[in-house]
This record gives structure tokens, sequence and C-alpha cells, in this order.
């Protein structure tokens, strides 16, 4: 077995001067083909006439995790050739695309795998400066999000109420992250009764932390709110199921909103952003909350809650209510909010809800970097479908219907009329099976869809 590798594209010059390998080539009908030649190991990589970056990160992610298992130490490619006889392609966009993916091909959670140590097929990118400048890029994204699979992977003895904000203060100790934790006392002077409540029957106190980066406070103030249930039971209302494992990914909104924090740090772009994340454990206990209680806001708005199991909804309302309080020009939260958004959307793609002309904006991005969203409606007719006898409005339907745009509904009630407000229901895609650049774990979904879209409006 060879310790080193040769990455080829079909249309590289080099596949051309080998008829052999060319005719194997164009006979297989894989994406990714490795074979010896002249003793060498040769990736070749077969795309179709018009790829995206996608494609490239996919397929780079396919190459590093292939050669990692056959313990090939490093691979080479040329950063000039990489986009040769793609006339419409950026190339740096696409170095980046294939760092990215192959820096997460690689990852690997081992942390509680005996004996197993984690290798990675080291990728050298030949090129001069500027293609260097691509592949920092991408290793700076591709840490990003590793970051955020790290947190959604992670075991909640290990990650929950009282741990995790410690582990974002030692995440973000070196950069300009500014990190302020909001323990229960706090939380009771701040009258965060949604985070406080949910939080009850743990025997981990609830908490909030804020993660400002204000690097250009002349931009408008951007306000990313993640989810943080470090895990969800369901409370009194106890969810149903054989294994209930993946809801310690629960608090995927969190992972996404501090990755995107790192990815912007680790950057050093001009924003001015701060991070919004509540933190709570909904467990069933003597002490949890119990279906049909009230939960009074901090803005006054009394909510009866119908179901502890739409748990998020509930602690976000603090949130938005303190982006409000923040004066953020622009809202976006993000958690891991209905099943009913994998009924209608599946598992390849977030519903994202609100600003119409926003949506449409991240979804724009979304489709580039890999992140995808399709814009979702919030239909005013189904408001009513929120009411209560005896409180202003329930935390669930009274429909079993559009589950996905009631919690949407239900959110935008605590949004401030002075912010533009986007929430994206990433349900169906915390976790995915292993293809391309993902493995069978955590997506880190969010991250990089949530820096760029921070960029992108705070141009």
């Amino acid at each position: 077995m060879s310790n080193k590798a040769t990455i080829l594209f079909d249309n590289d010059a080099l596949l051309t001067d080998h008829t052999s390998l060319k005719q194997f080539v164009e006979n297989s009908t894989n994406t990714v083909n490795t074979l010896f030649h002249d003793g060498e190991l040769i990736v070749v990589v077969k795309l179709k006439k018009k790829p995206s970056d996608e494609d490239f990160r996919m397929a780079a992610g396919t190459i590093a995790r292939e050669l990692s298992k056959r313990k090939v130490e490093s691979a080479s490619i040329s950063g000039e050739k990489l986009t040769a006889g793609f006339q419409s392609l950026e190339k740096g966009s696409v170095v980046t695309a294939f760092v990215e993916g192959w820096n997460l091909g690689s990852y690997q959670f081992l942390e509680y795998k005996s004996g197993k140590k984690p290798f990675k097929t080291e990728l050298h990118v030949d090129g001069d400066e500027t293609i260097q400048d691509f592949v920092e890029t991408g290793k700076i994204r591709a840490a990003a999000t590793a970051f955020s699979r790290d947190l959604m992977n992670e075991i909640p003895s290990t990650l929950n109420p009282t741990t995790f904000p410690s582990i974002l203060k030692e995440s973000f100790q070196d950069t300009d992250v500014k990190i302020s934790v909001y323990d229960k006392d706090e939380l009771e002077r701040r009258q965060m009764n949604g985070v406080l409540t949910v939080g009850r029957g743990s025997t981990h106190s609830p908490a909030f932390v804020e993660l400002n980066y204000r690097k250009d406070e002349s931009k408008p103030l951007v306000a990313l709110v993640g989810k943080g249930v470090t895990f969800d039971t369901g409370g009194i209302t106890l969810k149903r199921g054989k294994d209930l494992s993946s809801m310690r990914m629960d608090m995927g909104g969190a992972a996404a909103v501090a990755g995107a924090m790192k990815l912007l740090a680790d950057s050093k772009a001009d924003v001015n952003v701060v991070a919004l994340i509540p933190i709570a454990e909904n467990m069933p206990d003597s002490t949890s909350i119990i279906p049909g209680d009230v939960i009074t806001y901090k803005n006054g708005l009394n909510v009866q809650v119908g179901n502890t199991d739409a748990e998020g909804r509930l602690i976000l309302a603090d949130a938005l209510i303190r982006a409000g309080e923040l004066n953020s020009e622009y809202v976006i939260d993000i958690a891991t909010l209905t099943g009913a958004i994998v009924n209608a959307l599946g598992t390849q793609l977030a519903g994202v809800f609100g600003d119409e002309q926003l949506a449409r904006e991240m979804k724009e991005i979304g489709d580039i970097n890999g992140d995808y969203v399709w814009p979702m409606p919030l239909v005013d007719a189904y408001d009513s479908y929120l009411s209560s006898d005896y409180a202003d409005f329930n935390n669930t339907s009274s429909k079993a219907e559009a589950g996905s745009i009631t919690a949407g509904l239900f959110l935008r009630r605590f949004v401030p009329e002075s912010c533009k407000w986007l929430h994206v229901d990433m349900a169906g895609v915390m976790q995915s099976a292993e293809k391309g650049y993902y493995a069978k774990s955590a997506t880190g979904f969010g991250a990089r869809l949530l820096a760029d879209f921070t960029k992108h409006i705070s141009k």
C-alpha cells in the first residue's frame, strides 16, 4: 500500500497523457476511482459537466474518508488544475470547497470508542500564495462545522446545562468573542421564565449564554438565537421511542450558532453579531412543569403549556425578547424544533420561516454552501390554532396539522416589531448517514449557513 496518493480529475491533462488510465475512468460509473498506476496510488474524480462547489465538497469528503481508512499518509492535488475545463467556476471557491469537504470527510468522533485513534490523510494543495489563502479559508470553515458536530455528538453527562457554558468559555477564550453566562439567579432577575420553567425538573440548573463578536459596530446588529436543550425526554409529556439517544442533539441550534460564531471570529469577519443560547435539560420530575400550567414572560405574555415536549419554543421566547432588548436589527433563530418539518421537507433540507425576501436570500446562500433550506409560509389563518381558554395562547396547536408553521407562529409573537426575523427549523437535518463529507453522526448543519448569511446582510 502506498503512503502517498495523487488526486486527478478526469479533465486533467496528466490523465489524458495516460491512455489506459483515461479509458479506465471513462468506463467507470463511479464519481471517485482509486487505482495503482506505475506503482503510484492515483485517485481520479469524475464529475458531471457542470459541477457545483457542493459536488467538489462531496467528492473531497469521499476521497478523504476512503484514503484515511486505507491509512494513506498524504495526498496531493494541484490547486490550479481543480477548475481546469470548468470555465464557469471560480477557482478560489472551488479550492475552498474542496479543502472544506476534505477536512469534514475526515471527521471522526471517537471519544467513546475504546482503543480507536483518529487517522487523517493529510491533504497538500499545490499552488501559489493566493491558492494557500483559499486553502486556509476551507480549513477554517471545516473546523467551525466540526466544532458544531462535536457539540452535537457529545453525550449528555458530559454536555449539559452545567458544563455547556464552560465548554463554550474554553472554546472562545483565545478569540475576539466575549462571553457572558447567566446562572439561575441571574435568569430569575432577568425574568427568563421560559428557560427557568423548562429546566425545573433537571438536576442541572438552566443557563443562558451570550457570545458577542463586535468587529464592526457600525454594521447592523445581528442576533443568532440557538435552542440549547442538551437532552429532551419530553418532560411530563414523555417521549415514546425505542432509543432516544439522538435527543442529545436537541441542542443542534445552539451548536449551529456557536459554530457560526467560531467561523466569523476565526475568519476575522467585519460583522456586528451576538449569539443568544438558552440552555436547559427537559426532564420529568416532581418539580417539572405540569401540562396546563402557565408561564408569564417578561414582555407580559402568558402561555399555557399544553405539551411539555414543545419546550424548545418556550426557551427561544426568552432569547427573542433578549434580542429586542439589545436592539438587534436582524434576528435569526435556529432549532431542532418540530417533527412536522421532517414530514414536510424530509432529511435533506431545513425549513426557513419569516421575512420572505430574507428567506429567499438564505436559500440562495444555502444552495452554494451546502446547508440547504426551503422557504416555508407563516399562514395567519393558523394562528388561531394556538388559542387557549385561560391564557393568552398555548404552546401547541389544537389541530393535528401544520405543526412546523404553528411553531413558527408561536415564536413570531415574541419577535420585537423593530426586528427583521427568520426562523430555521433544522429537526430533519441534525444527523446524517455516511456520505460525501458527512459522517454517520451529527451534521453540524447551520454553522456555515448562519455565518455566511450574517456576512451577507452585513455588507
